[in-house]
């Protein structure tokens, strides 16, 4: 299985790397799908895909980066324009990819690839299982990309249950990272 993971820096990158040590070897090989901006992730990504090497002798991944979709407090305005501009670099990272699944867990950056992915299943090229991971610091309310993916995502997965009270579809599964 062809798995895209989309991760940002600090708790998001952690977060995804928590999850993704509990797969099997089964889904290689991984692709990293992160921000330009971020200069954190990629050095906890190799790390981590080294110690997965360890136990699993055909360990393979890659690195992709693509345009932050939003900056931090940039204006609601501004973010379409830089999320469009985002998505014309994921497009084509997806088709070339064409994954099987998508895992994220809330940075800007998966919007665009799980757009990507969404525009690829409907025209019939490749359809990708989307599996948003809501933050466990979001306690109350989603994320901004919750709040996007909530409606577009296959599996919405919320780690309290004030969240899953108040958006029903999502799944709680307790704390998972």
């Amino acid at each position: 299985l062809t798995a895209v993971y989309i991760v940002f820096t600090g708790g998001h990158t952690t977060e995804i790397l928590r999850l993704l040590s509990c797969l099997s070897e089964s889904y290689s090989p991984r692709h990293y799908v992160f921000a330009d901006s971020d200069k954190m992730s990629e050095a906890k990504i190799r790390s981590f895909e080294q110690k997965r090497a360890e136990t699993f002798s055909n360990s393979q991944f890659t690195l992709d980066r693509i345009p932050r979709s939003r900056e931090v407090r940039q204006s609601w305005t501004s973010s379409v324009i830089t999320t469009l501009y985002s998505i014309l670099y994921a497009f084509p990272l997806t088709y070339k990819l064409k994954p099987d699944l998508i895992l994220c867990n809330g940075p800007g950056t998966c919007v665009p690839v799980c757009i990507s992915a969404l525009l690829l299943g409907l025209l019939g090229i490749k359809r990708a299982i989307i599996v948003y991971v809501e933050s466990i610091c979001r306690v109350e309310t989603l994320s901004l990309s919750g709040k996007i993916l909530y409606y577009f995502s296959d599996y919405f997965i919320v780690q309290w249950p004030d969240l899953k009270r108040k958006y029903p579809k999502s799944v709680y599964l307790g704390r998972i990272v």
